[in-house]
């Protein structure tokens, strides 16, 4: 007889193979894979997964590490680019959108910290969903694209307080007056202990870790630190979501964020479908049998509420009229996030289960209406003009991302690093020595701990959107291998490659590397030229016979090259 687990573990598995790409090909994107994978397995469906309590809260984990990352990439530069937007119209639609809510809740009875709670949890919009969708069909760089992408942006942000707000609320001897200054309050508290915590603690830790050289050991480091923290602050009565942000923060302006991101990546997408598969186990379709016109009407009238309320704030912040229609559509869905706050609510007897189970409904239905509603969407937006890489996401490009990305800070890579600081170009570097990385940062060099053998690192680091990657590592094999898996990211990408000799040269332009550079070559060729020069030779002479020898061999080079 197989064990309990292995059993679950094979049927979610199976459930998710099969049906997140049956949903992808009908366009539904996968999120309504996983929600209808669940909903197929759980009590209502075939009944092939029973413990769903005990499934949920192992799955919680996908929606920490979301948070994770979303702390990660979330730098103040990167919010200054967009102030008004984010900050704008972004607080704008949670406030307007929030309160809206919250005011029909207190209609239907519910007492005002209930009617909080659902009110700001409804009017989160589904960050996961959105983006990949706005990513999928090319949109991120329309006008529509980048103003839902600043509403999303602050939605994220919005999280961080209503997490640490929902334990206060179910405290009876504290008004909501002074709620909201112990969440602000605590807030503030958290940023101090994050700066302080990520400067004298956590850099010195993974700077040790890193010295190993072990990635098996600075992945599990990366997962301690997740968890970790997460724990830490669960202890001090906060969700483990809200840890896993603060996590995400510390790390923020770090040197060993890429490679973190890299190894938390595949946890992080695994365990996200988890949940959402959790979520459609949830799913009570009894309720829905029963109540199924009034859960209905709340569905459309939550999606015509929001989507008029985001197209009269778009309007009145100056947004054009037809990517306005379509950032309201974009938004009208509830999210993930939503689970979250009305699970954490659930936990401290804010909520009854019956309402729990209501809202658990709306809004997986409104997420399951999102492609319906993007669809109507696609005709509105209309500008579909690139905007400048620091306007976009991280899933998509990020201020981090420079034109130029340097692999490997050795003597040849400083060199260049040099000559495009007297160019004034951007670039960022990456290298796995982590005394290198502490020597160089330390000197202002946009340096990063991380192993470019890693196919994640370099799509963290944003090699898949610069324009020339240049590598400098004279590991032969290792230098080979990682030029075949950036052509592999980017058939467009422009690959320079240090080789050691001729033959090096030709495996790494076979790989994919459009330039080569043997320092064999080059070293005698410089030393044949002072020879010349000292026998008096003319220099035009000196010059002509470089060019034939240089000729000759980018001649062989091609004429071996497929």
């Amino acid at each position: 007889m197989l064990p309990t687990y292995l059993i679950d573990s094979i049927i979610l598995l199976t459930a998710a193979v099969v049906l997140v790409p049956l949903m992808q090909y009908l366009r539904l994107g996968s999120i309504i894979g996983f929600l209808v994978a669940g909903i197929v397995v759980g009590p209502w469906v075939l009944s092939l997964i029973t413990e769903v309590d005990e499934i949920r809260h192992f799955s919680e984990l996908g929606v920490a590490f979301l948070l994770f990352i979303i702390g990660v990439e979330l730098k103040p530069q990167r919010l200054l680019l967009m102030k008004k937007w984010v900050f704008g119209l972004g607080t704008a639609q949670v406030i307007v959108t929030g309160l809206a809510l919250m005011g029909i809740a207190m209609l239907f009875g519910l007492s005002m910290r209930q009617s909080l709670i659902v009110g700001f949890g409804l009017a989160l919009s589904s960050t996961a969903f959105v983006l990949q969708l706005l990513i999928d069909k090319g949109l991120i760089g329309t006008l529509a694209g980048k103003r839902s992408f600043a509403i999303l942006l602050l939605q994220d942000l919005a999280v961080v307080p209503l997490l640490a707000l929902v334990p206060l609320l179910a405290q009876d001897d504290i008004t909501l007056g002074m709620d909201l200054a112990l969440a602000f309050g605590e807030a503030a508290l958290i940023l101090v202990l994050i700066i302080l915590g990520g400067r004298y603690f956590l850099r010195p830790v993974l700077h040790l870790v890193a010295k190993t050289g072990n990635t098996d050991i600075f992945a599990a480091a990366a997962l301690l630190l997740v968890l970790g923290v997460a724990g830490l602050i669960t202890l001090a009565g906060f969700s483990m979501a809200m840890g896993a942000f603060v996590a995400g923060l510390l790390i923020a302006n770090s040197e060993y964020r890429h490679q973190v991101l890299a190894d938390i990546q595949p946890y992080r997408g695994l365990l996200l479908g988890l949940f959402f598969m959790s979520v459609g186990m949830s799913m009570d379709f009894g309720i829905l049998a029963q109540n199924g016109h009034y859960l209905v009407l709340a569905l459309l009238g939550l999606l015509t509420l929001k989507a008029t309320i985001i197209w009269v704030l778009a309007r009145l912040f100056g947004v054009p009229a037809h990517p306005s229609v379509a950032v309201s559509l974009i938004l009208a869905q509830s999210g993930e996030f939503g689970f979250v706050i009305f699970g954490v609510a659930l936990s401290q007897n804010l909520i009854e289960k019956t309402l729990f189970d209501q809202l658990i409904l709306v809004v997986s239905m409104s997420m399951i209406a999102t492609p319906v509603l993007a669809m109507l969407a696609d005709k509105y937006f209309t500008s579909k003009t690139a905007v400048p890489e620091t306007h976009l996401p991280q899933s998509a490009t990020s201020p981090d991302h420079r034109q130029v990305i340097i692999v490997g800070f050795g003597r040849v890579g400083r060199r260049v690093a040099n000559m495009l600081d007297e160019a004034k170009t951007p670039y960022t570097a990456i290298d796995y020595n982590a005394d290198i990385v502490n020597q160089y940062r330390l000197k202002g060099y946009p340096l990063y701990f991380g192993n470019a053998g890693s196919l994640d690192v370099l799509i963290s680091v944003g090699a898949k959107n610069s324009r020339v990657v240049i590598v400098t590592i004279d590991q032969t094999e290792t230098s080979k291998h990682l030029v075949a898996k950036l052509r592999k990211l980017s058939s467009t990408l422009h690959i320079v490659a240090r080789g050691k000799d001729s033959e090096h040269c030709l495996h790494l332009r076979q790989a994919g590397a459009n330039e080569t550079i043997s320092e064999a070559f080059e070293a005698s060729l410089q030393l044949g030229v002072d020879v010349l020069q000292r026998l008096d030779h003319p220099p035009e002479l000196i010059q002509q016979i470089q060019q034939n020898m240089r000729d000759e061999v980018a001649t062989s080079l091609n004429k071996d090259t497929p």
